[in-house]
């Protein structure tokens, strides 16, 4: 049976982060007494940032898992499991403390969110490069 522990421990701890936007997202939704739409900048932000870390977070944790599978270095693995935990939470912060608009935790969780994907992928690519021939 595969045994994942460093997919894990960064999926457990992205999972909490999901957790935590989404919990921004219902608490706008109280205060606006809102169930549906985003009529409030402050519910749309919230909505938005929750909806991104569930764009992103998703593949990431997926392709760390094949690479940690395929059998890549744990430290390319906690580089790249760091890089997207590290870079989730510094877009999420940026994408609060700017209200959707440009702010340097957005720009720096963007490129190390890319990198670290990027990273994975092509670590993948490597190791399976052989049996696709």
């Amino acid at each position: 049976m595969p045994f994942l522990p460093i997919s894990g421990f960064y999926a457990s701890l992205l999972a909490l982060l999901m957790i935590h936007l989404a919990y921004a997202v219902v608490k706008q939704r109280i205060k606006f007494k809102s169930g549906l739409g985003h009529e409030e900048q402050a519910l749309m932000v919230a909505g938005r940032n929750h909806a991104n870390a569930s764009e992103y977070i998703p593949i990431g944790l997926i392709l760390l898992a094949l690479a940690e599978l395929n059998g890549a270095n744990f430290l390319l693995l906690h580089l790249a499991g760091l890089g997207l935990l590290v870079s989730r939470v510094a877009h999420a912060w940026g994408f609060k403390e700017g209200q959707g608009e440009t702010h340097v935790g957005r720009y720096w969780g963007t490129l190390i969110t890319w990198i670290s994907i990027v990273m994975l992928s092509l670590i993948n690519l490597v190791y399976v490069w052989g049996y696709l021939i």
